[in-house]
């Protein structure tokens, strides 16, 4: 991680859960970072809870829909400008309602479609612009799921991830065409997915979690397999990780 020290680093979804552990994790390896959600005060009570004055500096809130394009064009053309390029992308944002896809309002729909999905395009073609421009090998990360690779069957359980695992199995496709796309683009900047089984977040009920028996990963350990992939030497890429609770049967 000691290339990346004072090196500038933008997590998507930092308001809570994992985007808040990444946060904290990248804070304290010296990278500037700044954390982009909706939620914009539960940002600023994130960096209050810094441990140092140096820590608080390095941690720049901004209010963004990811959903939004719009939004997305103006708050990447304002970070390059008053930060310059980044470093580090983690597309962690993302959308889940309850439901079943042949009966939840498209609404529903298209709001999980526009963040888990081309909240992640729009944000890496913002920052891969600016990687590329300025000959950055940097890295972009994708916080996928268990459920880009498989969709879980629970017996006598009627299902309600609707859209949620092909936004997922997107993503999963998406790592690929990006590896493809960065190394045919003639740069040397990273791609990694990362894709965690059940994550004890604001998301996740009480009913959940006693169908699970209490085999669940924490917003930590997901940051933490970041920071594994991000302390590699430059010629290593961590292309995928995917990662289970012990006991998860699922």
């Amino acid at each position: 991680m000691e290339q990346l020290k004072a090196k500038l680093a933008v997590v998507t979804g930092a308001s809570s859960g994992i985007g808040a552990a990444i946060v904290r994790d990248l804070i304290a390896a010296g990278l500037i970072v700044i954390g982009l959600a909706r939620r914009y005060e539960r940002m600023e009570a994130l960096r209050q809870e810094l441990s140092t004055d140096e820590q608080r500096a390095r941690f720049h809130a901004i209010k963004c829909n990811i959903a939004d394009g719009r939004d997305v064009a103006e708050v990447f053309t304002r970070i390059i400008r008053d930060h310059g390029p980044v470093y580090v992308l983690v597309n962690n944002a993302g959308c889940f309602r309850f439901g079943q896809l042949a009966t939840m309002d498209e609404c529903e729909v298209q709001e999980v479609l526009q963040t888990n999905v081309m909240g992640v395009v729009n944000c890496t073609r913002h920052v891969f612009a600016a990687m590329r421009a300025h000959s950055i090998d940097g890295h972009v990360i994708l916080i996928n799921s268990i459920c880009g690779h498989k969709v879980p069957v629970i017996s006598d359980a009627m299902p309600i991830l609707n859209i949620y695992p092909a936004t997922k199995f997107a993503l999963t496709a998406i790592n690929e065409i990006y590896r493809q796309e960065f190394k045919g683009l003639g740069t040397r900047v990273k791609v990694t997915s990362i894709s965690p089984g059940l994550v004890d977040t604001e998301i996740i009920t009480e009913d959940q979690k006693r169908l699970v028996d209490g085999k669940i990963l924490t917003p930590e350990n997901v940051s933490g397999a970041i920071m594994y992939v991000l302390s590699q030497p430059p010629n290593v890429q961590i292309y995928e990780l995917i990662m289970k609770p012990v006991g998860d049967s699922l």
